[in-house]
Parts: C-alpha cells; structure tokens; sequence
C-alpha cells in the first residue's frame, strides 16, 4: 500500500478503532455548515474504508456524533464484484457497468450488484477471486473480482 493511499477523515468517537470498517454513506444535512466537513467528506460515496491508525489531537465536536469525532487515518478497502470473465485480468482497467439483473434473491445478487457504485465508475483489477458462488440464472458468465477506483469522485 502506497503512503498516498491512506487518507485521514474524523469519525465517531464510538466507531474510531483501528481495523473498524466502514461504507462512506455521504453527508447527512447537519454537514453543510460544520466547518470541518471537508475533511470528514473526502471519501467516495458508496467505498468500504478500513481505519489504520488513530490520530493524535483528541475528541472534536460533530452535530452527528452525539460524543464527538476523532481524526482517523482510513485507506479504501478493495471491492469485490462479478465481472465479465474476459475482462478478469489482473492489472486490467474496467469501467463499471451494473450487470442487467433484478434476482434481488440470488445468492450472487451483491457481487454482480455491488452496493454504491455508479455506471461508468473506473476501476483495475487487483486480484481475480475465482468464480461465483453458484451458477448464475441469467446465464452471464462471470468470475469474482477485486478491483480497486481508479477515478475519485469524492462527494461534495
């Protein structure tokens, strides 16, 4: 992992521990007038963050987080997703295309559809997992993938 992976954020006091996880849901209306959002809002919508390390400097006030925030530094964990098998090369770039799927039941449903992502997001494939679960019923043929973004659209 590169130094210019890791970003630092603030988080609940509650949730700050290192090797806590968390999906960046974007900013709740309280936001807009905190004058410490830009460094809580630097994340991408919809990513999974792993905290690394916890920052010196002691609690803050947050309008969310009833017993404040503490800095954090998180780095952007992989996302694991189905995608085409001829695009499953590790190194390779993608750009996301949601697979035409509405079994919201099949046991693939959240790789094939990952959770946050948006047509047209950018990723490289970090590490070809292998293949789905079990066999897909629309017939798509698709292996599981880890894939890291590529482009940065933070939130605002």
């Amino acid at each position: 992992m590169e130094e210019s992976d890791t970003i630092i954020t603030l988080i609940g006091t509650k949730l700050a521990k290192t090797g806590n996880e968390f999906i960046f849901k974007g900013a709740a209306k309280d936001c807009e007038v905190c004058k410490l959002n830009k460094t809580c809002l630097g994340l991408n919508v919809g990513s999974k963050y792993r905290i690394i390390a916890i920052r010196n400097g002691g609690k803050l006030e947050c309008f969310i987080h009833d017993s404040g925030v503490f800095a954090v530094e998180v780095v952007e964990t992989p996302i694991v997703m189905g995608i085409e098998s001829r695009k499953a090369i590790k190194g390779s770039k993608i750009v996301y295309e949601p697979v035409e799927c509405n079994l919201i039941n099949c046991e693939n449903y959240k790789i094939c559809r990952p959770a946050g992502l948006r047509r047209g997001d950018k990723f490289t494939v970090v590490n070809v997992v292998g293949e789905l679960s079990g066999p897909c019923e629309r017939g798509f043929l698709l292996k599981v993938a880890e894939v890291k973004r590529n482009d940065k659209h933070r939130s605002e």
